[in-house]
């Protein structure tokens, strides 16, 4: 068994050892199960592209994606956290500067500490370039950073912060950094977390920041950086979030068949009726298809084709989920609403999914652009040359 098969294999057994037994529980509760992510960190599901002298795998992205397909068989959004925090210790270990580095790494990958990604303000969303956090560069190198964050998950739970700035107030990105920021250093503070849909386990809230000085050694992209290294990280993420999903629809998919194979009616299993079998069979090729997607995604990240791939997966898989969950719940029919059979979960947080790291429609937009490039490089036909 190949390294990255004995961690896929280790995040199976997550799943169905400490996520499925738990996830209930979880769901009723506002507390993140961080006992769980410590779980996880043991068998080494918390350093997936880290290199090894920092407590890693050093895993390639096609080999470490499909870990979130897993996790999404279990609980999406714990899926999601987990995919942040890995996202996080990949930068720390990659652009993190020595003595940061030393500090932080082996807390990371050992689940002694969790990390959050913070990006997103309340008037830039999808415009990450519109975003209005500012730092001051002090002559020390260090940072005093003020302004505010939206939809921040792990809020007041991760150890850590790798939150995006500004380092001078005129618009623009060409003055974007990254730095870290840990939780307990004076000046942050949370609200309250949301009361959303799905998952009240995991806490997603507004950060303020007010005159929060962090050293020098805190930058993990100087300006100039920040936004490139931003969009890279959004794009490891919706790969993992179309992974996620394809372990969400895998699940639905067990569930529906299962019961379908179990339910007599009319003297036969309901899964020798035509029409079940056609109901079943859309939802395995939309499963199918965006495993190929996000398997395509991960070998291109990182390259010029990265972002696109990225985005089609992201456009592709949660819509894919929203209709499986919506089928397999409905071929169940009324037993389809009850908690016990889960698909009513699996319902819930579908749509999620596309939402979180940029909505479909911010896909098609990713989509689109590239389209446009590639239109232009395309010879004029004889008819358009003619054209007024």
């Amino acid at each position: 068994m190949s390294k990255a098969e004995s961690i896929r294999a280790a995040a199976r057994k997550h799943c169905e050892q400490v996520i499925l037994p738990e996830v209930t529980a979880w769901e009723a509760t506002t507390r993140y199960p961080r006992k769980a992510a410590v779980t996880a960190a043991a068998d080494g599901l918390l350093g997936l592209y880290c290199p090894t002298e920092f407590g890693g795998q050093g895993l390639t992205f096609p080999e470490a994606i499909p870990v979130f397909e897993e996790f999404g068989r279990g609980a999406g959004l714990y899926a999601f956290s987990l995919s942040m925090h890995n996202i996080v210790a990949y930068a720390v270990s990659g652009f993190g500067q020595p003595s940061f580095r030393n500090a932080w790494m082996l807390r990371l990958t050992s689940g002694a500490a969790l990390g959050g990604f913070v990006l997103t303000e309340p008037q830039s969303g999808s415009d990450a370039a519109g975003l209005r956090t500012c730092a001051e560069i002090g002559a020390d190198g260090s940072y005093t950073i003020n302004g505010s964050k939206a939809w921040v998950s792990l809020a007041g739970v991760a150890d850590i912060y790798l939150v995006v700035v500004k380092t001078n107030p005129e618009p623009g990105h060409k003055d974007i950094a990254m730095v870290a920021v840990p939780r307990e250093t004076v000046g942050v503070r949370f609200g309250e977390p949301y009361d959303k849909l799905v998952s009240p386990f995991l806490p997603i809230a507004d950060m303020f920041l007010e005159n929060v000085t962090v050293p020098a050694d805190h930058v993990i992209l100087p300006p100039g950086q920040g936004l490139s290294g931003s969009l890279m990280a959004i794009d490891i993420a919706r790969t993992s979030i179309a992974a996620g999903c394809c372990g969400l629809m895998s699940a639905a998919l067990d569930t529906a068949l299962i019961y379908a194979r179990d339910r007599k009616m009319f003297g036969k299993s309901e899964i020798d009726f035509q029409g079940i079998q056609w109901m079943l069979s859309d939802v395995a090729t939309d499963l199918e298809a965006s495993r190929l997607f996000y398997g395509r995604a991960a070998e291109l990240l990182g390259g010029r084709e990265g972002a696109v791939a990225a985005a089609h997966a992201k456009r592709f898989a949660p819509d894919a989920a929203v209709r499986a969950t919506g089928t397999c719940m409905q071929m169940l029919g009324a037993y389809g609403l009850l908690a016990p059979y889960v698909l009513e979960r699996m319902y819930r947080i579908a749509p999620v999914m596309k939402v979180v790291d940029g909505t479909t429609e911010i896909q098609r937009v990713v989509i689109a652009r590239a389209l446009q490039k590639y239109a232009s490089t395309l010879p004029p036909t004889e008819n358009s040359q003619t054209r007024p």
